[in-house]
């Protein structure tokens, strides 16, 4: 029975509307008899009625792009009049309390372009289910608050795929006949379909084992094409790293024999935390030091901790329904930033945290899709894997832990598991466990998970010399936002403390803001201090507090808190580039002092030294003014890079030491400084210094942190031949290695120079750029969306150049395409000008009738 339909208006779902299931599935046993195009799925489902909440016996299964080959219902074909299919849906009514469904389907996994459901990744079938994909291999109750025990048999080509995986343990295998084989696989914990994994394919593999805390042995593997194996052990080391943190630090030990890690190059995600079948992109599980850069080594460890730390937080304890998303990925996020910061240095995390909330957060705060950590409704869910829940709900957990301490946040942790194991819950019910384990009331916090928006913390000081009072005022306002026009005063834990004339910190704690406006007094305070506000960033809030620069230095000189300092530099920086204003004496002899700091770790010392970034600047503006960002940010810069040119040469030379390539804190430190201070240089009024150090980096360089390092420099040259040079030569060295490819694209796509969107066009049609693989597009098209200058040129080329791509991407990959027509969204805050070309732009997309992931984009943002 072949089914065609119509395709109907996107709509809306509410979170006010959610109701649990009519049913639900104890048991899933599936057959995959794997073809390239004909993959045939039995899929036999016992289901039961859900005595307390049942409506109706009518039992809806989502299904969509299946051909329906046949459907029992307790061993009994069903005839066609006995239920209805329709686009996204099978629909069968008067069904029993308990009974056993049947459906047989066909779906072609090398035309699945979507990435979603069971698709074709070269010569291996793979998965990716999360949020709704499931409905693309079988009809299923596809909700996150269906749970089910999983049996898996796999049936495939054994010369083709030699190795075929499912979730949990493997508990039989063999041979069909010649040409074909089996496996079973069975998970034991009931999971929602979302965490459905099964990949196929000639797979290499390394092999580990983990001896958990119980005493437990687990096999540790991952799998990876069989060029790119080698790649895979600092990804090992990582599992390994990730299961004893998690057991140190949170008292979490991993539950079945087999952890198991496949990395796929076509992948619309970072990674997926099926359970014990983790799927990654290539891009955070493959590292060696000749294709990756120290950035990425840390961006293996975070991601592999991040998927491995969702066994609790995500699989064992899962969402009710999708608006709560961010109960696990904010909770996991928090987790494995913590994982981070405790193998490495917590304060350039903290930093590196910080500056994409700053960027990026706070931008879509800003935006038409504006949205709280918990939604109220959507269009399309994969709209909302978004910095705000992600990374905004990350700082919501921290924030618990702020007010509650290490201790209390691990006694709120045990509750939560002791309550919920096993269970789908709410963000509601993480923030009660974590209240009732330390009885606190939390009902005010609540309102982060429901409001919108960016809180501004205004501050106002008095000291009264003769009484030795100080006294400290913040009044807290947050604007209306394209979802919610109405605001409510949150509860604000602010980390501070202050600093007296002698450099003394004094007056340590964390004060609660909990409502509009609160005014709190410090006593016996001999001298009048500066205050060190928000340390650690201890809130998601932006901050008018209308200090001196005199003030700001005092803070990056005696401050304790290294954020703090780091973020005082950082203002002083802003306003100057806010200003227009030329670098005063004292701003350079700072910079100059913190360059030169031997006792100061020089990974912090290059973050301070790093001028803040077009975006972040632009958040402190009402109205983005896009030439006078770039051109008094370039002054800045220019000045520093030709005012101090000795000291960035002189410490230049003193990391480029030549000492054997090695991952240590120390050694990373050192390239990344080295890397600032060739940004320097390269910048200044005269290039030759800069241009020759840049070139001999790039000849010979043992390792991609420097290599690319040099190659981006170089690409900064003013003379073409250089910058010409430069690329063909990277590109012929690495044109085999298609994560360093990727490098090759996003640094062209970011070229300053006017050629910029003539170069992206120019490789759009280059052999190395595949628009069906999202890592492609994410650094080419996503590289030049965030290229500051050259994407809002001022004649418009690149808006309309984002639509045309937007509209293609979207025959093939809806959740491509709506990720770069997020390039076009704050299009009414920048100057009118380009607000009409953005418009254009727009409208062009959402006249071409797209999908309903491009529609909820340009559709918000043209109505807001």
């Amino acid at each position: 029975m072949i089914y065609e339909f119509v395709m109907t208006d996107p709509k809306i779902k509410y979170l006010k509307d959610y109701k649990p299931s009519n049913y639900l599935i104890d048991e899933t046993h599936l057959i995959f008899e794997l073809d390239e195009s004909k993959t045939r799925v039995t899929a036999n489902l016992y289901i039961v009625a859900n005595r307390e909440n049942r409506e109706n016996n009518t039992l809806v299964l989502d299904g969509v792009e299946l051909k329906l080959l046949s459907i029992k219902l307790n061993n009994k074909h069903l005839s066609p009049a006995e239920f209805a299919v329709n686009e996204n849906q099978l629909i069968i009514n008067n069904v029993p309390e308990k009974f056993v469904l049947q459906t047989v389907v066909e779906i072609n996994p090398s035309a699945n372009t979507s990435l979603e459901g069971l698709y074709k990744s070269g010569d291996v079938f793979s998965t990716q289910c999360e949020a709704t994909g499931f409905r693309k291999i079988t009809y299923y109750l596809d909700r996150p608050d269906v749970m089910a025990a999983f049996t898996v048999k796999i049936i495939a080509d054994k010369k083709k795929y030699p190795i075929i995986l499912s979730n949990g343990d493997k508990i039989d295998s063999g041979d069909i006949s010649d040409n074909q084989h089996f496996a079973v696989w069975k998970d034991p914990f009931k999971k929602p379909c979302y965490l459905f994994a099964l990949v196929a394919g000639d797979l290499a593999s390394i092999k580990d084992t983990y001896i958990t805390k119980s005493q437990r042995k687990v096999s540790l593997e991952i799998y990876a094409f069989k060029q790119d194996i080698d790649k895979c052990h600092y990804a090992m080391q990582a599992v390994k790293d990730s299961m004893k943190w998690d057991e140190d630090r949170f008292g979490l030990e991993y539950d079945l024999d087999t952890f198991m890690i496949v990395a796929v190059p076509d992948f619309n995600a970072g990674a997926m935390e099926n359970k014990g079948l983790n799927i990654f992109n290539t891009k955070y599980i493959m590292a060696s030091n000749k294709t990756a850069t120290d950035k990425d080594f840390e961006l293996v460890q975070s991601v592999v901790g991040h998927e491995y730390f969702h066994n609790w937080t995500g699989d064992r304890v899962t969402c009710r329904d999708w608006f709560q998303l961010s109960l696990k990925e904010g909770l996991t996020v928090f987790r494995d930033q913590e994982f981070t910061s405790d193998l490495n240095s917590r304060d350039v995390k903290r930093i590196d945290d910080v500056r994409i909330i700053r960027s990026a957060q706070f931008a879509e705060d800003a935006s038409p899709m504006s949205h709280p950590i918990r939604p109220e409704s959507y269009i399309e869910m994969n709209n909302f894997y978004t910095v705000t829940v992600y990374n905004k709900g990350a700082e919501i957990i921290r924030m618990i832990h702020t007010l509650l301490g290490e201790e209390g946040f691990q006694k709120g942790m045990k509750l939560y598991f002791e309550r919920h194991d096993g269970q789908a819950v709410t963000c509601d019910d993480f923030v009660n466990a974590m209240a009732d384990a330390n009885n606190r009331d939390f009902s005010l916090f609540k309102r982060w998970y429901a409001q919108s928006g960016t809180p501004n913390i205004k501050v106002s000081e008095n000291y009264d010399a003769s009484s030795q009072t100080y006294s400290l005022t913040l009044e807290q306002t947050t604007l209306p936002t394209a979802d919610q026009k109405e605001k409510q005063a949150l509860h604000i834990p602010v980390k501070m403390g202050l600093i007296n004339p002698e450099g003394k910190n004094i007056a340590e704690q964390v004060i609660e803001l909990k409502e509009q406006k609160q005014t709190y007094t410090f006593e016996n305070i001999a001298a009048k201090p500066v205050a060190s506000l928000f340390r650690d960033f201890s809130a998601p809030v932006k901050v008018e507090h209308k200090r001196s620069e005199k003030d700001l230095l005092h803070i990056v000189k005696y401050d304790n808190n290294a954020f703090n300092r780091w973020d005082s530099l950082q203002q002083i920086a802003t306003n100057i580039i806010l200003n227009n204003a030329d670098l005063n004496d004292e701003f350079l002899n700072a910079f100059k002092s913190i360059l030169h700091d031997k006792d100061l770790d020089k990974a912090l010392i290059s973050n301070a030294l790093l001028i803040p970034i077009e975006s972040t600047i632009a958040e402190a503006m009402r109205v983005i003014m896009v030439d006078d960002i770039v051109l008094s940010r370039k002054n800045v810069v220019n000045q520093l890079a030709d005012k101090l040119k000795d000291d960035w040469l002189a410490v230049y030379q003193q990391c480029n030491d030549n000492k054997p390539y090695s991952l240590s804190a120390e050694q990373i430190a050192k390239r990344k400084l080295k890397g600032v201070c060739l940004s320097y240089l390269m910048n200044a009024s005269d290039q030759k210094v800069g241009t020759d150090l840049a070139q001999q980096l790039f000849d010979n360089a043992d390792n991609m942190t420097d290599q690319q390092t040099a190659f981006t420099e170089l690409l900064k040259s003013n003379d073409k031949q250089v910058r010409d040079n430069a690329i063909n030569e990277f590109y012929n060295r690495w044109r085999h290695e298609d994560l360093v490819v990727n490098k090759w694209l996003l640094s062209q796509a970011q070229i300053s120079h006017e050629s910029a969107l003539d170069i992206v066009k120019g490789l759009v049609n280059h052999p190395a750029y595949n628009p069906k693989n999202p890592n492609k597009v994410y650094s080419l098209i996503g590289g030049f969306g965030a290229n500051f200058l050259q994407y809002h040129c001022k004649d418009g080329l690149g808006y309309a150049f984002m639509a045309d791509t937007v509209l293609a991407l979207d025959k093939f990959n809806h959740q491509v395409a709506a990720r770069m027509a997020r390039n076009l969204m704050s299009w009414k805050r920048y100057d009118s000008d380009r607000q009409a070309m953005m418009k254009n732009a727009l409208e062009k997309i959402k006249a071409s009738n797209p999908s309903k992931n491009v529609f909820e984009i340009v559709s918000k943002s043209l109505e807001s």
